[in-house]
């Protein structure tokens, strides 16, 4: 199986072309990964490759954690390959990883192909079923880490270390830093603790 592509891009439309010493792969991947790539420019790409009786298609992503969502999201009965990359084009990891933590099914209904139904069954079995550091370090979409990323991590990591479950852990640390937008790790941690035994 092909685990990871490094090339060239040579063509984008609705899929990428990635050039690999001579060789053209089509790739499909969500939007937003799919935006961030040039023609002429080079690309290394984290892959899983999908195999069926009549075909053998390539799926690409800017890192692991989209990869990993992209099986995850799978694994929910009535969700394919095209709904997941779909969810993902809408929902980069960081943010699925919040509107599963909290429950915002309105955010995985944006996704093209996804109905309440699917959104509903989405939200409800991957809080369980996604692991633990996925929804605690999921890395932000764009640009840097910021301090305010690092407290968070740090926040949801200490309540997760206590025996608290990474899902819910999150979506209290997120609670908490929308009512206090400054608190540092130490205020969250005990904000949080407060709405986890509430």
């Amino acid at each position: 199986m092909i685990g990871r592509l490094s090339g060239t891009v040579a063509d984008l439309g609705e899929i990428a072309i990635l050039d690999v010493h001579g060789v053209g792969y089509e790739v499909y991947m969500p939007a937003r990964d799919l935006a961030n790539l040039t023609v002429g420019s080079p690309a290394t790409l984290v892959i899983d490759t999908l195999v069926r009786e009549d075909m053998i298609r390539l799926y690409g992503f800017s890192d692991a954690a989209g990869r990993d969502w992209f099986r995850l999201l799978q694994s929910v009965q009535g969700v394919g390959a095209k709904v997941a990359l779909g969810v993902l084009s809408v929902l980069p990891p960081d943010q699925l990883a919040t509107a599963i933590a909290t429950g915002d099914r309105a955010a995985i209904e944006r996704a093209p192909g996804v109905g309440k139904r699917v959104a509903e069954r989405i939200a409800t079995e991957l809080k369980t079923k996604a692991p633990t550091a996925a929804m605690v370090i999921a890395p932000p979409s764009s640009g840097p880490v910021s301090a305010a990323d690092d407290v968070l991590a740090d926040a949801v990591s200490a309540l997760v270390n206590l025996g608290y479950d990474g899902g819910a852990a999150r979506a209290a640390v997120v609670a908490a830093r929308t009512d206090k937008p400054e608190a540092g790790a130490a205020e969250l941690i005990r904000a949080g603790l407060r709405r986890l035994s509430a």
